[in-house]
């Protein structure tokens, strides 16, 4: 498969503050972006009143209420989210040497997409009653269910990329997303109209759906993958330049494939079982962070990245929950108003792609 993704330039005295530089700026966005986030919905509330919801003055008010169990969650699953789909995307396109590499492109969220299908085909047909015994587990339940799909599907494509080129295998990975969605449409069949619905709004994507509760169990995997994500920096940043380059200085190759789809989806399964299959944000983020830096090592973008990908789904979580008069609108729906012309201006803008390379 042909490096489309550019390679590791060298160091220059620019870089050494570029990234603090643009860090900070990166934090001061968030900042101001989650603050918007907690003052604007359907009911605007003033800065003040956030403070003071935040600090527990009026404990029980109704504007307390709104800040801290409804759009705090929200906000910080955002920022969680939005951080681990763009560090997905980094780790999936420099493992496959793909620009277009990430959780949608090569089918893994098709596994989060069926698995929640089948989920609510179990609730019709045994009924809540009886899945209500596993209440206690449903969040490991879940997550492990999203996890084993994406899992299969990861490894299926790792095994391809070895023998199939750029073009090849995302067309692949379409069709498994196409594949994905057949059956889901003949699994949904078997259901009821509200337990359609119920799907159709999980897919849909929100991080509004997370609650205090959640956390338990969504922040460990994530802490796992962004700590995997950190150690395997330096030797991602070798596997850039080839296989064999990456040996040279003593990469062992196929445990480093192996541990790199353990860190994806460590980092894509919590969100898309918590979340639903949220698009775009790991396709593009890289590359936004890539034409930042003006690098391409992979320990610099790590945070980086992150730091972008979060700002860019508070950003449009912050649009979805605007006091529209009619209903909300959809996350992904956004982001691909967002991401689709990063994505053409891609195509038209690599020689590779374009060549089907």
């Amino acid at each position: 498969m042909s490096a489309a993704v550019s390679v590791p330039s060298g160091p220059s005295w620019h870089r050494t503050w570029r990234t603090p530089g643009l860090l900070a700026a990166l934090v001061a966005l968030l900042i101001v972006a989650a603050i918007a986030g907690l003052c604007i919905g359907q009911v605007v509330l003033s800065p003040a009143q956030v403070m003071q919801g935040l600090l527990g003055a009026g404990e029980g008010s109704i504007e307390s209420r709104i800040v801290v169990e409804l759009r705090l969650p929200r906000v910080v699953a955002a920022v969680t989210g939005g951080s681990a789909l763009a560090l997905a995307g980094l780790l999936m396109q420099a493992l496959f040497r793909n620009p277009l590499a990430d959780a949608w492109s090569l089918g893994l969220m098709a596994g989060g997409q069926l698995r929640a299908a089948l989920v609510v085909v179990a609730g019709a047909v045994v009924g809540p009653a009886a899945l209500s015994v596993l209440a206690g587990l449903e969040g490991i339940g879940v997550v492990s269910g999203s996890a084993l799909g994406m899992l299969l599907i990861a490894t299926a494509m790792a095994g391809l990329a070895r023998r199939v080129g750029t073009v090849t295998l995302l067309v692949l990975g379409l069709m498994l997303g196409f594949m994905a969605q057949g059956l889901i449409s003949v699994l949904l069949h078997f259901t009821n109209r509200s337990q359609a619905r119920a799907f159709a709004s999980w897919n849909d994507a929100t991080f509004a759906s997370v609650v205090w509760t959640d956390f338990a169990t969504l922040l460990p995997p994530l802490l796992l993958g962004l700590a995997l994500a950190v150690a395997l920096s330096k030797p991602l940043t070798a596997l850039l330049l080839g296989d064999t380059y990456a040996e040279s200085l003593g990469v062992n190759v196929p445990r480093l494939r192996r541990l790199v789809l353990v860190a994806v989806i460590l980092l894509a399964a919590p969100i898309t079982a918590y979340c639903g299959p949220v698009a775009f944000i790991g396709l593009i983020t890289p590359h936004l962070a890539r034409a930042a830096m003006g690098s391409a090592r992979i320990g610099p973008l790590v945070a980086v990245t992150a730091a972008m990908g979060a700002t860019l789904a508070l950003a449009a979580d912050l649009v979805v929950h605007l006091p529209w008069s009619q209903h909300f609108l959809h996350l992904n729906a956004i982001l691909a108003i967002l991401g689709a012309p990063v994505v053409i201006v891609l195509l038209l803008g690599s020689r590779a792609m374009r060549e089907g390379g």
